[in-house]
């Protein structure tokens, strides 16, 4: 029996429960020196001047350094299309663009003696106005790049044309804010570097794409790529923060190659809340138009993306908003624009989800705003409207191509495992006696892409004479169980057993080429490469057991559940795995029993589901009480279920997050008011209930397996739920949206302007 779609143990676990993970912070990097950076208490000044000499004479101090000291390149352009100008510099120099921007570096014999001369470094800050809000970037009073004459740093205009509601009965409007958040990964930033005897550069990070980092690094030293070796050690979360690179991990290679001796940077959790990118940050202009019998005709999204101080990967996350605007729905005319803006805040990333939770909120509230504005049902009008399973391949009216689904089937299966009906009827009680508690039923029904750029993956396996096969792949894990999932792969196409599988990553010296794991993408092209390489491997020992068991390799059989080979009906001649790769290893004509594949997949998949929120709303305080979570998700076919309800547990907990929780705010000079756990709460377990977890599985034509992503649709599904479960609670009270998060105070609020009443 094959092992795919089998719930296997993570193999990962063991060592992260007992010995523990190694980290960037747990190197063992003898004689390393230590970085303590000076950063910006200001969010937009120039800088007059930077004093280090006090810092210099600091007791461990090796050197200090200032933006002018650094013959460094800036960070290369992650936005196509932004203004040259707009290119971050390793350490700030004349301007400086948020608080928390590196100024100076100290290097010391230890933390302690870098983190106390940072302290004396001083620096004549002149200050300028901030520009925070997104929207008053946009009006370009105040500019963060005088030389680029504009904070406008890229534009998108799709589907324009005129009377694009006509024939619509009822039209809806809303201004939604999808806040910003931080992504708080576990393992903050990290980076160390040391030059080896050959002159090349090796760099420690903890980073979601080695190989693009391995990049960076020698486009801003100006060195060859073969020049740096990149490892990454055990990586303790991401989401999407750590995609690309960051100055401060960078400049530790500089300083590495100029100084001669072993750098190390790790990060503290306050500088992790200033510097590491933040995620979402969208304002956004709604209008849905349909009509009273709930059809929706036409639907306009308007985006206004902050990108923060300098355009990275955050400025381009308008384009899958754009990609999935218009969900799982079918609309006849969408119309999209974005506009990204520079702002004078810690620059936006890619975060779970990158674009995509973004554009099926929008679509959810408009959804249900449709539906209160008609009072009609939000689970009817959504039935309506979805794009039907004969539809697919469905193309919708932004371009997108989605590859397969049965949105329907997950909504009702949804809807029948929440007991909806019993819910709505619970609900009306408690409305009709004027309870205080008062219960919200918010659904979503959502599609995502997964693996949306274009790109492949390398994979290798290889078989060693002790009869252990060493797996390489080009894709890096930060906890999504690569291990176990690509072990899977190779024992089940070659008959090892798991056990006996060692799967390696994060090398660019050992993996020649990766994309990185990001965007739900590792399984569908990681995991085919591998799958590939495995079967191809099947072949070429079947050649070698026949010419080892001097048969025609047509005659040879793989028993896929020993792993042997033998000629049939012969099977007491079998060869093993073990016998062929010392077999090989003895031969000048094999040398090695290794085969590798690179897989690029036609195009992207896109992953579905429907989820149903229930809550309960202290309308007195405002205090939110999550008490349920029905998820139906689909993402192809299963590789592991357990593998895949784990993304869908932390999917679903960070997207609650956000709904109640979650913000990062700034005052009006730019200075943050979240910099710290204490001020920036985020989901518990205290705070979430078991989650009721199902799935379907809907094969994707677009890989081998019918495999999709699933590592990012629970944050997708989740969100929106739990904000229309929220305004769900309250609209009989006259709340007809709340933006995230849902916090008790602006209940509150809310709940008192509907009624007439006002806060004191």
């Amino acid at each position: 029996m094959s092992i795919l779609g089998q719930r296997v143990l993570r193999t990962e676990d063991p060592k992260f429960l007992t010995s523990g993970a190694s980290y960037v912070a747990d190197l063992d990097l003898p004689g390393a020196l230590s970085v303590a950076y000076v950063r910006s208490p200001v969010a937009h000044a120039l800088v007059r001047s930077v004093d280090l000499d006090a810092a210099r004479r600091a007791p461990g101090v090796v050197a200090v350094f200032a933006g002018a000291d650094v013959d460094a390149g800036p960070m290369p352009a992650e936005a196509p299309g932004a203004p040259a100008a707009m290119r971050r510099p390793l350490l700030a120099r004349e301007r400086v663009r948020f608080v928390g921007e590196p100024v100076a570096a100290v290097v010391a014999t230890s933390r302690a003696a870098a983190v106390d001369a940072a302290e004396a470094v001083v620096v004549d800050y002149e200050p300028l106005p901030a520009v925070v809000e997104p929207e008053a970037a946009l009006a370009g009073e105040d500019l963060l790049f005088p030389e680029a004459g504009t904070n406008l740093v890229v534009e998108m205009d799709f589907g324009r044309t005129d009377a694009f509601f006509d024939g619509c009965e009822v039209v809806v409007r809303q201004r939604i804010v999808n806040q910003r958040v931080a992504p708080c990964p576990l393992e903050v930033r990290a980076a160390a570097a040391r030059v080896q005897a050959d002159g090349r550069v090796t760099y420690w990070v903890s980073t979601q794409a080695p190989h693009s980092a391995r990049d960076t690094v020698a486009a801003c030293l100006g060195l060859d790529k073969a020049e740096v070796h990149v490892v990454t050690p055990d990586v303790g979360g991401g989401f999407g923060a750590k995609i690309g690179s960051y100055p401060e991990e960078v400049f530790v290679a500089w300083l590495a190659r100029r100084l001669g001796r072993p750098v190390r940077w790790v990060e503290t959790r306050s500088e992790s809340m200033l510097g590491l990118g933040h995620g979402r940050a969208q304002v956004q202009e709604v209008e849905v138009g349909g009509r009273r019998d709930g059809t929706i005709l036409a639907y306009r999204l308007d985006v206004v993306q902050d990108a923060g101080a300098y355009p990275s990967v955050g400025a381009l996350l308008p384009f899958f908003t754009r990609m999935m605007a218009t969900g799982v729905y079918r609309i006849e005319r969408a119309e999209f624009r974005s506009r990204t803006v520079v702002t004078n805040t810690t620059p936006v990333v890619a975060y779970r989800g990158a674009g995509r939770p973004e554009a099926t909120a929008a679509i959810e509230r408009a959804v249900d705003l449709f539906a209160a504005e008609l009072g009609l049902d939000p689970a009817e009008v959504r039935r309506r409207n979805l794009v039907p399973p004969d539809a697919f391949p469905y193309t919708t009216p932004t371009g997108t191509v989605y590859d397969s689904g049965d949105y329907r089937r997950d909504l009702d299966l949804a809807l029948e495992r929440a007991g909806y009906a019993a819910l709505r009827a619970e609900q009306a009680a408690r409305r009709a006696e004027g309870a205080t508690r008062q219960l919200g039923i918010g659904l979503s029904t959502y599609v995502e892409v997964t693996n949306g750029l274009p790109g492949g993956e390398w994979g290798s396996v290889e078989v060693l004479p002790s009869g252990r096969a060493t797996v390489l792949a080009g894709t890096s894990p930060h906890g999504q169980g690569h291990a176990t999932a690509f072990a899977m792969l190779a024992a089940d196409a070659t008959g090892l057993a798991i056990e006996d599988i060692d799967v390696r990553t994060g090398d660019t010296d050992l993996v020649p080429r990766g994309g990185g794991t990001m965007g739900s993408r590792s399984l569908q092209t990681g995991g085919i490469a591998v799958r590939q390489a495995a079967e191809t491997l099947v072949e070429q020992a079947r050649r070698l057991a026949a010419e080892l068991l001097e048969a025609a390799p047509d005659d040879v059989v793989h028993d896929a559940s020993t792993g042997s080979f033998s000629v049939a009906g012969s099977p007491t001649t079998a060869r093993s795995w073990a016998e062929l790769a010392a077999a090989a290893a003895e031969r000048a004509d094999w040398g090695r029993l290794q085969a590798e594949a690179d897989f690029t997949p036609p195009g992207p998949t896109f992953p579905f589901g429907a989820h149903v929120v229930v809550v309960e709303v202290d309308t007195e305080t405002g205090q939110v009480q999550l008490r349920r979570v029905v998820a139906v998700d689909d993402a192809g076919a299963l590789l592991n279920p357990l593998l895949a309800e784990g993304q869908v547990h932390g999917g679903i907990a960070q997207g609650v997050a956000q709904a109640l929780l979650e913000e990062v705010r700034y005052d009006a000079e730019g200075n943050p008011l979240t910099a710290n756990l204490a001020d920036y709460p985020f989901v518990s377990a205290t705070e979430l209930p078991s989650f009721e977890l199902s799935h379907t599985e809907t094969p994707t034509p677009r890989n081998p397996l019918g495999v999709k992503g699933i590592g990012e649709s629970g944050t997708i599904g989740a969100t929106p739920a739990v904000q229309n479960a929220v305004v769900d609670a309250l609209a009989h009270l006259g709340v007809r949206h709340l933006d995230m998060p849902a916090r008790p105070e602006r209940i509150w609020e809310a709940v008192r302007a509907s009624s007439g009443t006002t806060s004191r």
